[in-house]
C-alpha cells in the first residue's frame, strides 16, 4: 500500500435520522451560526442558488462538510479573488463549508472551528475537484 493510498480522507454521508447530532458535535455552541453561514455562503457565491435539502458529511480526518443533494453543477463566483467557473454540487458545498468556517472561525477565534477548517481543508486537496475548489477558497 502506497502512502498516498494510506493517506487518503474518506468522506461518507450521514444518515437522515443522524443528522441533528453532526452540527453541534463539530461546531459546539457556534453550530445554528455555522450552519446558517453555510447557506448564506451558498447564497453569496451562486446566484442561482435557491435553497433545499443538503447532505452532511463526516470524513475520517475527523473533519465534515455540507454539500447540496441537488447533483447539479453550478456556476460560482467570487468577486473578492477573481474566481469564477463551474464545479460540481460536492465541490460547491465544501467552498461553502470552507468560507463558512473561515467566516466562523474569524469571529469566534474558537480552536475547535479552526481546527474543523483545516480539516476539511485538508480534505478538499484530495478532491477530484481540487485545484478548481483551491481556486476558489484562495
Amino acid at each position: 500500500m502506497t502512502t498516498e493510498t494510506q493517506n487518503r480522507i474518506a468522506s461518507a454521508v450521514v444518515p437522515d435520522e443522524l443528522r441533528l447530532n453532526v452540527l453541534p458535535r463539530f461546531l459546539g455552541r457556534h453550530y445554528l451560526t455555522g450552519e446558517s453561514l453555510v447557506y448564506d455562503w451558498a447564497a453569496r457565491l451562486c446566484r442561482t442558488y435557491q435553497g433545499g435539502l443538503w447532505h452532511f458529511f463526516t470524513l475520517s480526518n475527523g473533519g465534515f462538510y455540507m454539500a447540496p443533494a441537488d447533483s447539479a453543477r453550478v456556476h460560482v463566483r467570487w468577486h473578492l479573488n477573481g474566481y469564477s467557473d463551474m464545479m460540481g454540487a460536492d465541490a460547491f458545498g465544501i467552498v461553502t463549508t470552507l468560507f463558512a468556517l473561515c467566516h466562523l472561525a474569524e469571529n469566534t477565534l474558537d480552536d475547535t472551528v479552526i481546527g474543523r477548517y483545516h480539516q476539511s481543508r485538508e480534505f478538499a486537496t484530495q478532491h477530484m475537484e481540487a485545484a478548481n475548489i483551491l481556486r476558489a477558497i484562495d
